[in-house]
Parts: C-alpha cells; sequence; structure tokens
C-alpha cells in the first residue's frame, strides 16, 4: 500500500478546489524567540472528518492546538477558518468561529452536578431585574436531551460530575461543546489517562460528532485508538510534520511504524553492535516491529 503522503488543498474556496476548509493550515509555525516549537504544518479540518494529530511527548502538538485554539498566534505561515485568512487573537475570537477545545484536565468541577457543569459559564436565566434567577428546570432538561443525543443515558444530571467514569466526564464535555455550537472540536488527548473499556467509550462518541457534521481535531500519541475513527493522520516530530495521509494512503502497520520512528531503531541496533551491548534486546524489539508490519493490513 502506498504511503505517500497528502497534501492539504489551500484554504479559500474556487471552482478548481471546491468548498472551502472549517480550518487549514499552510505551512504554519510557531516561534518563541530563537526556540522553533512548530515549523511548515500543513493540514485540513472538513465538516464530518475526523483529523488525527499523532506524536510522542514534545512533538509539537500543543502547540497546534493552542494556535487553532487561539491561545497563541502562529508566526509562520497561514490559517484559514471557512476560506478567510485568520489570526486569533484569543480563545474568545476561535470559540465565537465555531472552534471548541476539550483539554485533558477537562476544566470541569466535580462536586457541582452535571447540569452546573454543563452550562458553567454559560448559565441560563429567568425573569427580570432583582427577580431574576437561575432557569434551573430548562437548564436540567438541555443537558439531559443533549447528553441523550450523544447517547449518553443518565438517570440523574443532579448527580455530581466527579461521580462519572473518567469516559463519561469526555464526553459531557464534548457535548456541551457540541451544544454552545462548535463547527470544530478540539479533543486534547481524551484517551490518555483511560483504560481500554473507557477509551472505546469516548471513541464512540468521537464517532457520535463526526456523523452530526462536526469537524474533529484528535490529538494522541496512540495509532491504535486514531486508526478506527480517524479519516486523514497528522504525524508530528520534533515540531515537523514527517507525513500527511488520507486513511487510503496508509495502513495501521505503517502509521505505527512511523510513530515508533523504525529508522532510528535500526541506527540504534547498529550502535548497540558495536559498542557490544543489549543487541539481543533490540533485535528483538526490531523482530516484533517487523512481524507488526507483516500482519494483513486493514484497506482504507
Amino acid at each position: 500500500m502506498s504511503t505517500h503522503p497528502t497534501t492539504a488543498p489551500a484554504g479559500g474556496t474556487t471552482a478548481e478546489r471546491g468548498p472551502a476548509h472549517l480550518v487549514s493550515l499552510e505551512n504554519v509555525g510557531k516561534r518563541y524567540g530563537n526556540v522553533i516549537a512548530l515549523r511548515e504544518v500543513t493540514m485540513a479540518v472538513d465538516a464530518g472528518k475526523v483529523t488525527c494529530v499523532l506524536g510522542d511527548n514534545g512533538a509539537g502538538k500543543s502547540t497546534l492546538i493552542k494556535i487553532i485554539a487561539g491561545l497563541h498566534q502562529h508566526t509562520d505561515g497561514t490559517l484559514y477558518v471557512n476560506g478567510e485568512e485568520t489570526t486569533f487573537g484569543s480563545p474568545r475570537q476561535a470559540l465565537d468561529a465555531g472552534i471548541a477545545t476539550v483539554y485533558q484536565d477537562l476544566a470541569v468541577v466535580p462536586l457541582m452536578p452535571v447540569w452546573r457543569n454543563f452550562f458553567l459559564g454559560s448559565e441560563l436565566t429567568t425573569g427580570f431585574g432583582p427577580f431574576r434567577r437561575l432557569d434551573t428546570a430548562r437548564m436540567k432538561a438541555i443537558t439531559k436531551q443533549e447528553l441523550a443525543d450523544m447517547g449518553i443515558d443518565l438517570r440523574d444530571v443532579d448527580q455530581p460530575i466527579g461521580t462519572l467514569s473518567g469516559g463519561e466526564r469526555q464526553c459531557v464535555a464534548i457535548a456541551r461543546a457540541v451544544h454552545f455550537g462548535a463547527k470544530v472540536l478540539i479533543l486534547d488527548e481524551p484517551t490518555a489517562a483511560l483504560g481500554v473499556k473507557q477509551s472505546g467509550v469516548v471513541l464512540r462518541y468521537i464517532l457520535q460528532a463526526k456523523e452530526r457534521g462536526l469537524g474533529v481535531v484528535f490529538i494522541t500519541h496512540n495509532p491504535h485508538h486514531a486508526y478506527p475513527v480517524g479519516d486523514r493522520f497528522l504525524l508530528l516530530k520534533r515540531g515537523r510534520s514527517i507525513g500527511y495521509y488520507e486513511k487510503s494512503g496508509i495502513a495501521l502497520g505503517d502509521l505505527t511504524a512511523q510513530m515508533a520512528g523504525g529508522a532510528e531503531l535500526e541506527e540504534l541496533t547498529h550502535e548497540l553492535a558495536q559498542l557490544g551491548g543489549h543487541t539481543t534486546q533490540m533485535q528483538q524489539v526490531r523482530a516484533d516491529m517487523a512481524e507488526s508490519l507483516a500482519r494483513p493490513r486493514r484497506q482504507g
């Protein structure tokens, strides 16, 4: 199977290019003085598609999402939103443009009920003037309905959100973003601290968001989580893109090999052989990788 990277089209709308992407980046980079945190990254986010951004710690994933989310401004390249060249001055501007980010820490208050967390900072009120008060009944009803639409069946939205599992809390945050008008949903390693079962729950809700027409950016370091739900895959290493693929252009084994750094393992094995140490262990690692790549690959 071919593993040649694809190139994301430019952000504008022309007869040749077709509809504009919800979000697209062209050769985007970020410099902090003399430190280059990100360079020459090109990708696109479309409605009803999941774009997975993969990389190890320090690869530049966090810098990338902070640029899209409006927390930081890019210093190189171009960011397009709905075909318009854009530079966000704050996260609020990105949110107003329909870009919502769900971070790892979720920004929830564990002791507050689910419905209070759902509307945290955007509470609905009823009444006028000094008689204005929280519209508790309406907020509870909306919370229950939005969660049901995402496939989350909670008996009681009054229960503290801290009593939910990690996967369920992630899904409440996703449903909240959808309710408040997100068109692009950025998920910052939502499965990083979850077990196998709860990770599966989150992946199911990512597909739910995709089916509802959202453009999803799924940040992860686990290709086995990314591949089942992803439509495109951007691989980052030390702040630089090492590949951007459509699903039809790369198999899970190839994706895993690039994430694992197959070439680096070969080089390390050679160096250790020259030094006369740990060659047996490295040869076993290399054999395991070769076996993984030799397995039948799922076609995109």
